[in-house]
Formats: structure tokens, C-alpha cells, sequence
């Protein structure tokens, strides 16, 4: 492990790397650094590393460096966007990039090559950053890669599962082969790659980010955020990003706050924690909660029990919901191009086509259940918290395996997907390793809407630990 070093006027590719995204921001704000070193610096990084990660679907080089250059015009005039300026940054290959492939990780849309942008591609660009390449993915944003895709290795510990389905969101980030990165949140997919990779990540409110020019996984489950190193970077990321918009009628009217100058908490949060719940965890996982609570009674916060009633009856039944919304969007490929498929999705699909409809009407019910119930919760506190992960540091092999054991999916998801189901915001922060070195993660879920309190805490926590601070060593 290798932890970031302090700011020097010196540089070099890797030692650029080793930065959060708002400290490359203001050495390129500063002109101490030009976007064109930076990109340049990347992109060597890229060619000497991503041979064995794969986190690149497609690496943009020549487009970013166009980007890079108009940004050092346009700094050096005076005009800076948004902290994102000439910042280089992925985008996950479900999003619309116009004139750039756009596979959603699956061999169907090889060649689909979108004409416009996705409403959130578009904002990035239109805040500065340098879109540095498409980032690998899960097929159809589910549990495993594609069999002609080269999954995502994690940078850690090639043995250790990488995420699903932001795999190589959080394996860029995590190696410093980008400074930032869009995931998607289905039920875990930006929370697992956030702690398996040892990065920050920020599921915001359902319809907080617009989903227009973003394939569908599950319409009423998909939420889109940001990936980096630290909460002060998601903040920035997220100002970019959030907003309504008239293609997305699902899309929050709420103004969008500066969530980067909002980082000071205005009172002591109090966090829920279900006792009960957290005992059905592997040791290693109520290990790092343990130690997480400590850490926030020393930091002076309070922390009260409670219970999420209904949730784990949700988790159970989380899987007709998706299956039933998947099978949906892929009706005009599934069952016509089925060969095309991989085993995982097409297994999924054919779950949702054969669904009872009793079977679903249950599941509907219970998600409202819990919906409630964690709306009475959040009245007593202003977050809760939970593991980023059912199974702590899974390795490739255990996660493989959860095709064909259900109970591995169930508990892998157990602390994610219920939240899909509510919509609700929640931040994953970096809190741990395994006794092998492999990073644990937590997540603080809260109120709809309540991202700038979320970020808040997650900057707090980060002032007071450095487990955001340690990176793989490559």
C-alpha cells in the first residue's frame, strides 16, 4: 500500500495519480500543471497498466486530449467552468457518448455508436471535464462480465472480486487511471465497486440524475453517481451532474445546491444502527462496523438503535422486482437474439418473463412495507448505517458461484438493494482492510434529497481517517 504524498511543484504521472480530483483540479486551476500533462500523464498509466486491469471498454485518447487543450485555452483566458476543468474523468459504457461506442458491456451493441450524448455526458462536458474513455462493465449492468469481455480486475488483489456492476469505475479510480467516474445503482452496482476497490461512491436520490441516453437496466431501480476518491470529490461530481431534465420525466425539479462549499455538517448527526440486522454479517463485516462506530462516537456523533422492519423480507423477494423491470428493457433483443447473451442476463430475463404475477404483487407489496417503515426510521435520525457489501472483500470465485447459489446474491445484496427499491441516497466511504489488505466499505443512507448531508458526513468521517487516502500499490 501506498498512501498520498503532500503537494510538491514536482511532478510525475504516477505521482499525479496518487491525487483526489480537487487537488489535480487546483493544480491545473493554478497552472502548476497543464490539463495536456495531466491527460498525457493518464494515459501513459493507461497503456502501462490496463493490459492487466481492464478497466477501459475504449480508451478516448485522442478526443481527450483535444478536450485537455481546449480546457488550457480556456483556463489560460481567464474561463473556468466548474471545478471539473480539464480534470480527466470515465465514463461508465452504459452512457451515451456521442460518436464513441456505447456497448452496455454486452456483445449485442458492439457496434452501437450513439449520435448524441447522454444528458449526463453532456453536462460533464459542458462543465470542462476531459472524458478520458469508456469503462468496463458487467453485461446489461448485472452480476458478471459478458464471455467476450475481459472482466475488470481488482487492483488490490486480482483474486478479489472487482464489483459489479461500475467494475471498471472502481478499478480506474482506485489505480489512478482516472480522477473520477459515472457509475449506475441497480441494486449495489456503484456501493460494491466503491468498497471492493477502496474508492468513495455516491448513489444519489431516485431521479436526482437524469437517466436520459442511459441504457435501462430496471426502470423504477436505476439510479446514476459518482465514483472518486474522497466525498469533497463526489460533491464536485455531483453539482455537474444533477439537475432536471425534460428528457428524464422521472428527474428531480429541486434546484441543484453547490454541493462542494456545503462540506461543513451545521449540527451532530445521529445515525441509526440496526443491531440485529448487522449480527447476520460475516465477522470481518461487523468488524469494520464496530470499529466505524467507534470512530463516530469519538468524533462526538450519536448513535441510536433501530429497526428496519421489513427489510430483509424485501431483500428476499429484491429479485422478482429486478428480473421483471430487466426482462422489459431488453424486450426488443430478448428472446430474438438470445444467443447473443451471456448466461447470468439471460438467465435473469427469463426469470422476469416467467414471473407470477402473484409473486410480484407480494414483492410490491413489501417494498412499500419496508418504503415506510425507513421513512418512520429517518424521522429518529439522519442516516443509517450499513455494510457497502453483504460478504465481506468476496473473492471471483465466491462471487461466481451466485448463479447457482442464490443465498450468495441475497447476501451480497441484503444491505443494498432494499434502498433501490426506496429510492433512497446513500454515500460509501472507505472504512477498513481485511486481515489480507483488501479494503472494507460502509454506506450512510438517508432521506430523499439529503445528498449535501450525506456528503457532509462522508467529508467529516474523511477528515477524521485516512482510509480513502491508502492506494494499491502497482
Amino acid at each position: 500500500m501506498t498512501t498520498t504524498e503532500g503537494a510538491s511543484t514536482s511532478w510525475t504521472a504516477d505521482s499525479l495519480a496518487q491525487l483526489e480530483l480537487h487537488e489535480v483540479a487546483q493544480r491545473i486551476a493554478s497552472g502548476e500543471v497543464s490539463s495536456v500533462d495531466v491527460t498525457n500523464a493518464l494515459l501513459e498509466r493507461i497503456r502501462r497498466l490496463d493490459p492487466d486491469l481492464h478497466a477501459f471498454a475504449r480508451v478516448t485518447g485522442t478526443e481527450a486530449l483535444q478536450a485537455a487543450e481546449a480546457a488550457d485555452h480556456e483556463l489560460a483566458s481567464g474561463i473556468r467552468r466548474s471545478p471539473l476543468h480539464g480534470v480527466p474523468i470515465g465514463v461508465k459504457d452504459l452512457m451515451h457518448t456521442a460518436g464513441t461506442v456505447t456497448a452496455n458491456g454486452m456483445s449485442i451493441h458492439a457496434g452501437h455508436v450513439p449520435a448524441e450524448d447522454a444528458t449526463v455526458v453532456g453536462r460533464l462536458r459542458d462543465a470542462g471535464a476531459v472524458l478520458i474513455g469508456k469503462l468496463t462493465m458487467t453485461e446489461g449492468a448485472f452480476t458478471q462480465h459478458h464471455p467476450d469481455v475481459s472482466a475488470a480486475v481488482n487492483p488490490w488483489d486480482a483474486q478479489i472480486w472487482a464489483g459489479c456492476s461500475s467494475s471498471g469505475s472502481g478499478v480506474a479510480v482506485a489505480a489512478g487511471l482516472c480522477f473520477g467516474a459515472t457509475g449506475s445503482d441497480t441494486g449495489g452496482s456503484i456501493r460494491f465497486p466503491s468498497a471492493q476497490n477502496g474508492v468513495t461512491g455516491l448513489k444519489p436520490t431516485f431521479g436526482r440524475v437524469s437517466r436520459a441516453g442511459v441504457f435501462e437496466m430496471a426502470s423504477t431501480l436505476d439510479h446514476i453517481g459518482p465514483m472518486a476518491r474522497s466525498a469533497r470529490d463526489c460533491a464536485l461530481l455531483l453539482e455537474a451532474m444533477a439537475g432536471r431534465d425534460d428528457a428524464d420525466p422521472t428527474t428531480s425539479s429541486e434546484p441543484v445546491p453547490s454541493y462542494g462549499s456545503l462540506l461543513e455538517l451545521d449540527r451532530t448527526p445521529r445515525i441509526g444502527i440496526d443491531r440485529w440486522l448487522i449480527e447476520q454479517f460475516d465477522g470481518e463485516t461487523r468488524g469494520v462496523l464496530a470499529s466505524t462506530i467507534r470512530t463516530l462516537e469519538d468524533m462526538g456523533w450519536v448513535v441510536a438503535d433501530v429497526h428496519l422492519h421489513g427489510l430483509t423480507e424485501l431483500a428476499a423477494v429484491y429479485g422478482t422486482l429486478l428480473a421483471v423491470e430487466t426482462a422489459a428493457a431488453h424486450r426488443a433483443t430478448y428472446p430474438s437474439h438470445a444467443d447473443q447473451y451471456g448466461p447470468e442476463l439471460a438467465a435473469l430475463i427469463d426469470q422476469g418473463r416467467s414471473a407470477d404475477v402473484l409473486d410480484l404483487q407480494e414483492a410490491t407489496r413489501k417494498r412499500s412495507v419496508f418504503a415506510e417503515a425507513f421513512r418512520n426510521v429517518l424521522r429518529a435520525v439522519d442516516a443509517v448505517i450499513m455494510p457497502a457489501i453483504g460478504i465481506a472483500a468476496p473473492t471471483v470465485a465466491k462471487v461466481a458461484t451466485a448463479a447457482d447459489e442464490s443465498e450468495v446474491f441475497d447476501m451480497l445484496a441484503l444491505p443494498t438493494a432494499p434502498f433501490n427499491t426506496t429510492g433512497s441516497p446513500s454515500i460509501t466511504l472507505p472504512a477498513g482492510f481485511t486481515a489480507g489488505g483488501a479494503p472494507l466499505g460502509i454506506q450512510f443512507v438517508g432521506a430523499h434529497g439529503m445528498e449535501a448531508v450525506l456528503l457532509a458526513m462522508g467529508a467529516a468521517f474523511q477528515a477524521t481517517t485516512d482510509f480513502h487516502r491508502v492506494r494499491p500499490t502497482l
